[in-house]
């Protein structure tokens, strides 16, 4: 650690006064578990399920930390049913939109750490982000 309680060569939170924003995304499936169970011999046993079972989930969060501010976790969900040509998962404007809500809720410039996923570094993405100067 530097003097001003940085790590040395990553100032750019602290010079802008940002949050720094860490994002990551996950999916589930609707579809109830695959289960085993027992019954006398020559009787089926019928495990009665709820809902279909088709569709996934997707969620996309935020976890925002500044010095000397309480933390916040931003998230958004998507339902997918699987309908012809729907997308299974968060698009670009699907992320400038919770980028957006995260800018509106904290009130500064945000510094966003995330993975390498085809969507965050697409050419829409970037294009995207560099159109607004609130985001590092």
């Amino acid at each position: 650690m530097t003097a001003g309680g940085v790590a040395g060569g990553k100032t750019v939170a602290a010079q802008r006064d940002a949050w720094i924003c860490f994002e990551d995304e996950a999916g589930q499936t609707l579809r109830p578990p695959k289960a085993r169970t027992w019954g006398r011999r020559g009787e089926t046993p019928v495990i009665p399920v709820s809902g279909k079972g088709s569709g996934r989930v997707s969620i996309a969060g935020l976890v925002c930390v500044k010095p000397g501010r309480r933390s916040r976790f931003i998230y958004r969900t998507i339902t997918h049913r699987g309908r012809r040509n729907e997308r299974r998962s968060f698009t670009e404007t699907d992320y400038i939109a919770l980028l957006d809500a995260a800018h509106q809720q904290l009130g500064g410039p945000i510094v966003l750490v995330w993975d390498n996923l085809n969507t965050h570094i697409s050419a829409a993405m970037r294009q995207m982000i560099n159109g607004r100067d609130c985001y590092t």
